[in-house]
């Protein structure tokens, strides 16, 4: 992200937003006119107890974003009354349950990538609820939403299903649990975006669902009030930052939803691809509630001015992450970034495919048992090909669900816009474009994510005005367009939807 260096100290304000990702969070100033004017960031620690269960420490993730804050601060010499307004940016679906009393986590935050409870999502599937939490909720049971992390703390940490009935335990999501610390335990709340994503938030009533929490044997004391958006919640009470400063908190959203509103995707089939750890593509469906059919997840994109804007979304579970195998298991690049010189060292993959299900296959083919997979290997395969093939498959896989989106919406996408770290990747931009057969925009700040909890935060208290205000702030983009004789994309195409067939059910014990 590229910082203003002509900036000078904003006598008016600034918005500033706290990212809390997955293997990082970040706090970031900006000023009227978009611009970043000042950013800090720290790395977050993820654990692996057994194979795929990931978790955090939710303590630590507090405390690095508390210092990431003062940092960006320090750096521009501004304090508390520099600041209008803080937008909340978080990774979804990662569950937290605390006490309420106490103030202190029951256990550690386990991360949406884990999948300790697929069994738990079966045992919906068996009981025939599948259709139901999919009509009700837009999400198909699975180990990826809150819900049975939840359900999954109440039965094993000790104790913890007693305190919940007495109504001493709480949950929340990322947001949920910056907000209600950093209001010194006086706010606690979600918003519409990430409420839609613990397969617990009735999307049609937009009420917390008492036959899904029931099945589920949660308590709703434990839930968040669910609000919109945009709009004050409450004040920032962390003395050392705030001191007697009154700074609202005017925005919590999804960073998947958040990057869609950054991006500027505020009509019905404008779509964004977000390349970070995993790859998630969202379109914009307006007021339209869009069931799939395919294998897509109906989800809440925002609320806003007493609207609730909806989206289809496909999950990809794998993307950067893939880029980081390579380098830090792998051992076959040196830096990110060297994925790109050493992908275009061989003219193709040499019919190699790399299938990255390294902990399941998201959308459209939602298999939690699947595992990631090398075919095609030769005595001839070289690591550029593994490399190559590596990018590309993040690319076949954003093809997979967006064939999936137009069919199940009936709409044609107007504008594909990306962002996130792996966008930068030239070699990868023009590879998706030339799967897609359509141009894909990339803005000069691919970091849409803080940019959405942004606008939202600054239109909560008129820091812009309207929506017409922001499209004023789109900045320029750089556009790929498709190259690719139509013959050879059916050919590769046709050879990843075999490859990806190998990975299907891998981690299933089979009698």
């Amino acid at each position: 992200m590229s910082v203003d260096k002509k900036h000078k100290l904003n006598p008016n304000k600034y918005v500033l937003v706290l990212d809390a990702g997955t293997t990082s969070v970040r706090a970031i100033l900006y000023n009227h006119d978009g611009k970043v004017c000042s950013m800090a960031q720290k790395e977050t620690m993820q654990f692996y107890p057994e194979p795929g269960w990931v978790e955090q420490d939710p303590e630590e993730l507090l405390s690095a974003l508390l210092g990431v804050i003062m940092e960006a601060l320090t750096r521009i010499k501004a304090t508390a009354d520099n600041i209008a307004s803080i937008g909340v940016a978080n990774q979804r679906e990662t569950t937290i349950v605390w006490d309420k009393n106490t103030g202190e986590p029951v256990y550690n935050a386990i991360v949406w990538q884990c999948r300790r409870t697929a069994d738990i999502a079966d045992d919906l599937i068996a009981r025939g609820l599948d259709d139901k939490i999919r009509s009700k909720t837009g999400l198909r049971p699975d180990a990826y939403f809150s819900a049975t992390k939840i359900k999954w703390i109440l039965d094993n940490v000790e104790g913890a299903r007693e305190k919940a009935e007495n109504g001493d335990l709480l949950f929340g999501t990322v947001d949920t649990w910056i907000v209600y610390n950093i209001t010194a335990g006086n706010v606690h709340i979600t918003d519409y975006s990430n409420a839609s994503r613990t397969m617990l938030f009735n999307i049609n009533t937009l009420k917390w669902d008492d036959d899904i929490l029931k099945e589920l044997d949660i308590p709703r004391s434990m839930l968040p009030e669910v609000k919109a958006s945009s709009e004050v919640y409450g004040y920032l009470e962390y003395d050392q930052i705030a001191g007697s400063s009154k700074v609202p908190i005017a925005s919590v959203i999804g960073d998947q939803q958040a990057s869609l509103f950054g991006q500027h995707c505020f009509d019905e089939g404008d779509a964004k691809i977000t390349y970070g750890t995993g790859c998630f593509i969202l379109m914009n469906t307006s007021e339209r509630i869009v069931s799939s059919d395919n294998g897509l997840v109906t989800t809440i994109a925002w609320g806003l001015d007493g609207k609730v804007t909806y989206s289809l979304e496909g999950s990809i579970f794998v993307a950067g992450a893939a880029i980081q195998w390579l380098r830090d298991s792998m051992h076959l690049i040196d830096d990110s970034f060297d994925s790109e010189y050493l992908a275009t060292k061989s003219p193709d993959s040499g019919g190699c495919y790399v299938v990255p299900a390294f902990t399941g296959l998201g959308a459209p083919h939602w298999d939690q048992y699947a595992r990631g997979t090398i075919v095609g290997i030769t005595r001839g395969t070289t690591k550029s090909h593994i490399i190559r093939a590596t990018l590309e498959s993040i690319a076949y896989q954003v093809l997979d669900v967006t064939r999936a989106m137009k069919e199940d919406s009936g709409l044609e996408f107007t504008h594909i816009r990306v962002d996130g770290g792996a966008s930068n990747n030239d070699f990868l931009m023009q590879f998706q474009s030339d799967m897609l057969e359509q141009v894909v925009a990339r803005p000069t700040n691919v970091e849409a994510t803080a940019m959405g909890a942004a606008y939202l935060a600054g239109l909560a208290v008129g820091f812009w005005k309207d929506m017409d205000e922001l499209r004023s702030l789109k900045g320029d983009a750089t556009k790929f367009s498709p190259a690719m004789e139509p013959d050879k994309r059916t050919k590769l195409y046709k050879g990843w939807n075999k490859a990806v067939k190998y990975a299907y059910g891998w981690a299933k014990d089979e009698e």
